[in-house]
């Protein structure tokens, strides 16, 4: 097996969850999830050079990921919607369901851009520069949109 194959294997192994955590996150379907990684790392397999060249893999890997979702989305018009069958068995909210719900709900009411750099780093527990490289923007900008997008929520919870 060649060096470049083993690397592929390592990686896939190493860093495939956290891509694959990214996409489930993104995606309505699961299987379409699951695709967009087999992508993601044909991508990577086409230009080994650059994987080589990142800084950080995980990060340069989750933006390959990144606009694969972005294009997946622009080709599929992807609806979410829950079919009567689908519905969960309601049960009632503990506090602290309750807390992360509005937590959800502050993230959901901020800008995507800032949501996405929140999501990066709470979720996918990037750093900051692992997320500029991912989204392609300066850290500078990256460290801006986390405390806008902080400052947002915690006005709008003490509101």
């Amino acid at each position: 097996m060649d060096h470049r194959m083993q690397n592929l294997e390592v990686l896939y192994r190493d860093v495939g969850p956290d891509v694959l955590r990214f996409l489930r996150r993104s995606l309505a379907s699961a299987a379409d999830a699951d695709e967009l990684l087999q992508e993601s790392f044909l991508v990577v397999a086409r230009d080994y050079a650059a994987l080589e060249n990142a800084r950080s893999q995980r990060a340069w890997l989750i933006g390959i990921a990144r606009k694969l979702v972005s294009s997946h989305r622009r080709r599929s018009a992807i609806r979410r919607t829950l079919s009567l069958t689908d519905e969960p068995v309601a049960t009632p909210p503990t506090p602290e369901q309750d807390e992360m719900e509005s937590i959800r709900s502050a993230i959901a009411g901020l800008p995507t851009a800032q949501q996405e750099v929140l999501q990066l780093r709470l979720t996918d527990d990037l750093s900051y520069a692992e997320i500029a490289e991912a989204l392609g923007i300066p850290i500078g900008t990256v460290r801006s949109r986390i405390h806008t997008a902080v400052a947002t929520i915690r006005r709008r919870q003490n509101a």
